[in-house]
């Protein structure tokens, strides 16, 4: 196995997408549509990595991460921002809060894995 990765997107074809593009590299994928799903989702799958959404319908992904950063049990779990926000300073903002790690929308295939594997590496 490469990895539990819990991926926080509430947008359906985002999420297939994400889906698709990981599966196909051997990792596990939990999924989770609001911010308050993933928090719960976090502390029972405790996933090697965290795909974060920023624009999410109930709490924010800046407000999610920091909850989870603020969690001693789920603290240490990586955060990559995965947003359509890409303005300047967005990334910084972002990082800010919290996340480890940032990737504007639209997501190319080796873009994410690049990203994912400087979190989760190979071992083969």
């Amino acid at each position: 196995m490469s990895g539990k990765i819990l991926c926080i997107e509430d947008n359906p074809q985002n999420m297939r997408l994400v889906r698709k593009m990981l599966s196909a590299g051997g990792y596990t994928i939990i999924e989770a549509s609001d911010g308050f799903t993933g928090l719960r989702v976090a502390a029972e799958e405790l996933p090697d990595l965290i795909l974060m959404d920023i624009n999410l319908p109930d709490i924010d992904g800046m407000e999610a991460t920091q909850r989870l950063k603020q969690n001693a049990t789920l603290a240490h779990i990586p955060v990559i921002a995965l947003t359509a926000n890409a303005m300047p300073g967005d990334r910084e903002r972002f990082l800010e809060a919290g996340c480890d790690g940032y990737l504007s929308k639209p997501i190319t295939r080796s873009e994410l894995i690049s990203l994912v594997e400087q979190f989760i590496p190979q071992t083969q």
